[in-house]
């Protein structure tokens, strides 16, 4: 059954008219993801975004060491923006952090198990710290990042909502190289690239936008013979779009990411070269239950 509810979340994810959401998700029997798929080859919608409803709240920390070589990035959630401006929740996700930056683990289940002071482990001062501020919290995820030579940076965004850390390699560590690795992060935090280059990206996703676009473009009208080379080009597109390195400087758009790093290079004389990057946005990709709002009311007015 095609409801209300999934016709609303494909329109906030496509921006595509109410009608063509609801023909394309009874065309894909109600599945989200192949709904998008079917518009954007229409060419009804653009990418889809990234989350539909973010909802969970909560905060993202990170941590740099002085020495700028190692770090760590965490996201912690809980239930409402209320404790997650909470000193003690803040405080315990920015020692979550600074654990990142040290830990040999690899999974969440083993980062939780580790000590986080003398008496507890860390799922054991979460369960203290759930029980005192009476909500329930989740250590979501979390990234650690070394380099031997270059540096690491950090950027927060809103507060927490957006963390982003940022692994530059360099044989010379100077203000200059510090003020790319400082450009860099907020580029990250600000256009949400999906890879650092053209050879990160998965065959799969390749080869998805290659089939959406062949569609694309037969559905235009244009002849079979052209088509791929239409495909070629938008698929240059998505790598501008998607790829760190591919894409136009927020603070300059005559120049990509790319072409600003090289012109560092030249003047710290120095090769810098963008090795990594982390990027974790508060509640991306989870799912708040929403209530209707006029169950809510007629529910109340009946005293349930």
């Amino acid at each position: 059954m095609i409801t209300a509810q999934l016709v609303k979340e494909l329109r906030e994810r496509t921006s595509a008219g109410m009608m063509d959401c609801k023909k394309a998700l009874t065309e894909s029997n109600g599945d989200m993801e192949k709904a998008i798929e079917i518009l954007r080859e229409k060419g009804l919608a653009a990418a889809a975004k990234k989350a539909g409803r973010v909802a969970a709240e909560g905060i993202v920390k990170t941590y740099v060491s002085e020495d700028k070589k190692s770090a760590g990035i965490v996201e912690l959630n809980c239930e409402t923006d209320f404790v997650a401006a909470n000193e003690e929740f803040v405080a315990f996700a920015a020692k979550l952090a600074e654990m990142a930056a040290k830990t040999k683990a690899t999974k969440i289940e083993e980062f939780v198990a580790e000590k986080f002071n003398a008496e507890q482990t860390v799922q054991e001062a979460l369960t203290a710290l759930i029980a005192k501020l009476g909500e329930n919290m989740n250590v979501r995820r979390f990234e650690t990042l070394t380099v031997e030579n270059g540096l690491i940076q950090s950027y927060i965004h809103g507060g927490g909502r957006i963390g982003v850390l940022v692994e530059l390699g360099s044989a010379v560590v100077n203000p200059v190289v510090e003020e790319v690795a400082k450009d860099l992060a907020m580029q990250v935090a600000a256009a949400n690239p999906l890879f650092l280059n053209k050879e990160s990206v998965d065959t799969e996703s390749v080869e998805k936008e290659k089939e959406i676009f062949r569609v694309q473009a037969l559905n235009e009208g244009k002849p079979e013979n052209i088509v791929e080379k239409m495909v070629v080009g938008r698929v240059q597109k998505y790598y501008k779009e998607v790829c760190l390195v591919e894409q136009l400087w927020v603070k300059d758009s005559t120049k990509t990411i790319t072409k600003y790093v090289e012109e560092k290079s030249k003047e710290v004389g120095s090769q810098i070269t963008v090795n990594k990057f982390v990027r974790f946005e508060r509640g991306e990709g989870i799912e708040k239950e929403e209530e209707d709002f006029a169950a809510e009311v007629a529910r109340q007015v009946k005293g349930n």
